[in-house]
Parts: C-alpha cells; structure tokens; sequence
C-alpha cells in the first residue's frame, strides 16, 4: 500500500510564497515520477510539474519561472514545490501524485488559496 502525504497548503496574500512537501511511504518499487496537480472549483485536475527518475523537471506554462519542483535526493521518496509570486488563479486544491511501472496514486490533497 503507498500513501502520499502532503503538507504545506494555507492561505496567503497575491504575490507571497508557500512550500508545499509531499512523502510517499510503503512498498514502492520503482517511482518513474512525481509530481503535482491542482484542480480550481469548477475545472478539471491539471499537472502543475513533475520531476523524473532522472531528474528531469516539467511545468505548465502558466507556474514557469514561478513554481519550482525539487525532491530529497537521498530517497527520492519526498518532494517539493515551492511557490513564489503566488497569483489569485494559482487558488486550488493541490494533489501529489506517484507514478511507479504499474500504478498511479494520488495523495489527499491540500488547500491553496491566494488573496488579492
């Protein structure tokens, strides 16, 4: 069983930062990907970034040069996304997601809003 847990969601004013984390635990044998979706009331889910096995990172273009997706290195099993210049539209609820070789899972989701 994988559980994906995230924190770091809140409320803050346009144009200020949050840090949101998200640690995978259980039998995980090999994670091609993880990375983070949002879903605004009303819209459909949509990928914010992800970052590779490889390293390799993706954004929409709407977070580039503003959202920024890391993880722990030593484990791969945790990663980051640190918001900055936050804007009213980036308000949504934020979902971590885990792809291995044969499943995707999702974690539970945590609350973004951004004030104007």
């Amino acid at each position: 069983q994988v559980q994906l847990v995230e924190s770091g969601g809140g409320l803050v004013q346009a144009g200020g930062s949050l840090r949101l984390s998200c640690a995978a635990s259980g039998s995980i044998f090999w994670i091609n990907a993880m990375g983070w979706y949002r879903q605004a009331p009303g819209k459909q889910r949509e990928l914010v970034a992800f970052i590779t096995d490889g390293g390799t990172t993706n954004y929409a273009d709407s977070v580039k040069g503003r959202f920024t997706i890391s993880r722990d290195n030593a484990n791969k099993k945790t990663v980051y996304l640190q918001m900055n210049s936050l804007k009213p539209e980036d308000t949504a609820v934020y979902y971590c997601n885990l792809k291995s070789v044969t499943a995707s899972y999702w974690g539970q989701g945590t609350q973004v809003t951004v004030s104007s």
